[in-house]
């Protein structure tokens, strides 16, 4: 495939409204590939096998009611960083918030947006992917930083590959790794959880973390327990000096 090719997913069961999507993409960006998939079988194969510039998918295909969520778990696996925005029936109130955790782009609700807005949106997803594809060359790892924006409540990178946690495990490892190779205390800790500030619960919040690391490195030891005062992120430099 070419450098310069644009590929685009668009995974709707309904057919006049994924001709719609499609449309609107066209218009976007004339000279765009764009495959339509109509279940999530079929959307899954397809991921497995191509790279994709962005995705745009419903959550609920026919049947099986949050089969996007599974969609958007198994881009997040790859080490695209392929931005997804979600559009889908389902209440912004509620879904909009879920889906920024699942490190979706954005979040379009249906019939509630202009095709204005989904081809400004659309056009910044593009921008946003191409930038990273000119930040990351293909086949580079980041190896010993992390990215993460417990802000904005997008899913951790660790060497390329997304790490799953909840937002308080993400704050918890944000000030780890601003404090890398210092002891961050239990006190210090307890101002980044809303509840259960006690040192059990600062344990199990790390553990969490770790085991989350460990799903994608195995041989991960970047976070060092230090006894009766916290924790403490262990760069590489430190860990093999």
């Amino acid at each position: 495939m070419g450098s310069d090719m644009v590929r685009v997913a668009v995974i709707e069961d309904d057919i006049p409204t994924s001709n719609q999507l499609v449309g609107w993409i066209k218009i976007a960006k004339p000279d765009i590939t764009v495959d339509q998939w109509f279940n999530r079988d079929d959307a899954e194969e397809a991921l497995a096998k191509e790279h994709y510039d962005a995705v745009v998918l419903d959550i609920e295909l026919g049947r099986e009611r949050h089969a996007g969520v599974a969609l958007i778990n198994t881009i997040n696996k790859q080490t695209y960083n392929t931005p997804v925005l979600v559009v889908s029936a389902m209440p912004a109130t509620i879904y909009r918030s879920i889906m920024k955790a699942l490190d979706a782009w954005d979040y379009l609700q249906k019939t509630t947006f202009e095709e204005s807005d989904f081809i400004e949106t659309f056009l910044d997803i593009l921008r946003s992917s191409r930038n990273k594809q000119t930040d990351i060359p293909t086949g580079t790892l980041v190896q010993d930083e992390l990215s993460l924006d417990p802000l904005w409540q997008r899913t951790p990178l660790w060497r390329g590959q997304h790490i799953n946690l909840p937002l308080t495990a993400q704050r918890i490892l944000a000030n780890l790794y601003e404090n890398k190779d210092q002891v961050v205390s239990y006190e210090d800790l307890y101002k980044v959880v809303k509840s259960g500030r006690n040192r059990d619960n600062i344990r199990k919040h790390v553990s969490t973390i770790r085991e989350a690391f460990k799903e994608i490195d195995p041989d991960f030891m970047g976070i060092e327990n230090v006894p009766m005062r916290g924790f403490r992120w262990v760069s590489d430099a430190v860990r093999k000096s």
